[in-house]
């Protein structure tokens, strides 16, 4: 039986390894990292997600990628948090963002979708937007037209070089959100300048 203190991590991406290394994936990156770095093995399957449950410092937590396509996630989503018995306002979501430079995070509360599928998604199935979500800047492509490729191609070589120091912040941030609030992890995190491995 679910605590009042847990707390559910979602991270966005497409399924399949045609996917893993795209920049669509940058949630799936970050969950994977988390689950790494504490230990958490995410081996569970239930409701179209795969997810495994442990602590992130003293914070008893979920960290759960869904299986369904990016635009279909929220359903997976609303469906582990109501067996967890799990708040929307107790989400933390990570996910890419083409409105953000590459190198730089965002921590917001509530908002709207943004364009991005799977936010829009998880808005309509829970109906509010009270949940955290930690913004992943992956760039805008020059050409509007590119927009899919760019989200659905991998990273190129510079930002290869700097993509595990940057995933490592995004983790960073998770824990400061969950041990210290949104509003410390704010303060830290949402830099105007990008991360670079000297100024992380």
């Amino acid at each position: 039986m679910a605590t009042a203190s847990l707390r559910l991590i979602i991270g966005l991406g497409n399924p399949g390894k045609a996917y893993d290394a795209s920049r669509h994936n940058a949630g799936f990156r970050v969950i994977d990292h988390l689950a790494v770095e504490h230990d958490i093995d995410i081996a569970k399957r239930k409701f179209d997600s795969v997810f495994g449950r442990g602590h992130v410092k003293d914070q008893a937590v979920i960290l759960a990628k869904p299986m369904a396509f990016m635009n279909r996630s929220g359903l997976p989503v609303q469906n582990l948090a109501h067996y967890f018995r799990i708040h929307c306002k107790d989400l933390i979501v990570i996910h890419d963002d083409i409105d953000l430079a590459f190198g730089r995070l965002k921590i917001i509360e509530k908002g709207g979708h943004g364009g991005h599928n799977g936010v829009k998604s998880l808005l309509d199935a829970f109906g509010r937007n009270d949940f955290t979500r930690l913004r992943f800047g992956v760039g805008r492509p020059g050409d509007k037209a590119g927009i899919v490729g760019h989200v659905l191609g991998t990273f190129d070589e510079k930002e290869a070089a700097i993509l595990p120091s940057l995933v490592s912040a995004a983790c960073d941030a998770v824990a400061t959100i969950l041990c210290q609030g949104v509003r410390e992890g704010m303060n830290r995190f949402n830099r105007k300048e990008p991360f670079s491995p000297i100024n992380i």
